[in-house]
C-alpha cells in the first residue's frame, strides 16, 4: 500500500470510528434512553487472520468466520462501547443479584448495537463497500452455553484488548462495557492483537479480584465453570423480565430466557473495569 492510500484508509479508519462515537452520543440523548456510555474504542482486525481463522477449533466447529457472513470480507469492524462509573459501582453494590439499571443497560445497549449496525452499513455502503452482520451475534446455544460468533475473540483480533482471568475481553477503558463487529470488504492495513498484557494477575500475579467477587463460586483463578454461571444469569432472567431478552435460541426466534440473562459482577467491581490503576 503507498502513502497515499495509507493515508486515504488512515481517514477512513476515522471516519467510521467518529460515526461510531457520534452514533453513541445521540443515541444516548433519545427518548426513553437511560443508559449513559463512555467513549466507544473501535478496531480493525484482519478478516484472514489465523486467530480467527482458528476460531472453529477455538471455539465450535458451527462458530462463523467472516466469509460465511460476506464472501469477499477483508476487515471485521470491532468495536467496545463501556459503561460509565456509576452504572458500574450500583451493580457492584446491590448484592449477590443484578442491580436493575445493569439489566436495563445491557438491554438497551444491545437494542442500540442493532440499529448501530446498520446505520453503519449505510455508512460503508455510502463510501462504496459492502457491510454485513453474523445472524449468529444475537443466538446463544443453551446446551453449550456459547455463541457462534463470539464478539469478545472477533475484539481481540481487532486489537481491542487482552483476555482476563474473567475471561472478558480488558481494553484500555476496561472490560465493564459491551462489544459488536460489522463485517466488510473494505481495502485496508488492519489493526493487530494487541501484546501488551492487561489483566494484572495474568501479567505479575496481584490481582484477582473478579474471582473474589464472583458470587457463585464459578470464577476460579484457573477455571471457569459457565453453567454455575448461568444458572445465576436465569435468576436473574427471572426477575427482569421487563427489560426484554437480548438472545434468542440458536434453532429458533424464541427467547432463551424470559428476561435479562445478566450479572456482571466480575466486570463491575474489578480494577480492570475502568483500568483505574493507570
Amino acid at each position: 500500500m503507498d502513502l497515499k492510500n495509507s493515508m486515504e484508509m488512515n481517514e477512513m479508519k476515522e471516519a467510521i470510528r467518529n460515526e461510531i462515537i457520534e452514533f453513541v452520543k445521540k443515541y444516548e440523548e433519545k427518548p426513553g434512553i437511560n443508559t449513559k456510555w463512555g467513549t466507544p474504542l473501535v478496531g480493525f482486525g484482519d478478516a484472514r487472520h489465523p486467530f480467527i481463522l482458528s476460531l472453529k477449533e477455538v471455539i465450535s466447529s458451527s462458530h462463523q468466520l467472516p466469509s460465511e457472513v460476506l464472501p469477499d470480507a477483508s476487515i471485521v469492524i470491532a468495536y467496545y462501547v463501556p459503561f460509565t462509573r456509576e452504572l458500574a459501582k450500583v451493580n457492584a453494590e446491590y448484592g449477590r443479584m443484578a442491580a436493575p439499571l445493569w439489566a436495563e443497560s445491557y438491554e438497551e445497549t444491545n437494542a442500540m448495537f442493532g440499529i448501530l449496525n446498520q446505520h453503519l452499513i449505510g455508512f460503508l455502503e455510502g463510501l462504496g463497500f459492502k457491510g454485513a452482520v453474523s445472524k449468529e451475534a444475537s443466538t446463544f446455544n443453551q446446551e453449550k452455553l456459547i455463541s457462534n460468533w463470539s464478539q469478545r475473540h472477533f475484539g481481540y483480533a481487532a486489537g481491542l484488548g487482552t483476555f482476563g482471568i474473567n475471561n472478558m475481553l480488558i481494553t484500555k477503558s476496561g472490560c465493564c462495557g459491551r462489544y459488536s463487529t460489522v463485517v466488510t470488504n473494505l481495502p485496508m492495513e488492519p489493526d493487530q492483537p494487541m501484546e501488551e498484557e492487561l489483566c494484572l494477575y495474568k501479567k505479575n500475579g496481584s490481582c484477582g479480584i473478579c474471582v473474589r467477587n464472583c458470587p457463585t463460586g464459578a470464577l476460579t483463578i484457573s477455571d471457569f465453570n459457565r453453567y454455575t454461571c448461568y444458572e445465576l444469569c436465569q435468576e436473574n432472567a427471572a426477575i427482569y423480565t421487563n427489560f426484554g431478552s437480548s438472545y434468542r435460541e440458536e434453532a429458533g426466534d424464541a427467547a432463551n430466557s424470559v428476561g435479562s440473562d445478566v450479572c456482571g459482577k466480575c466486570v463491575t467491581g474489578s480494577p480492570c473495569a475502568f483500568w483505574k490503576w493507570r
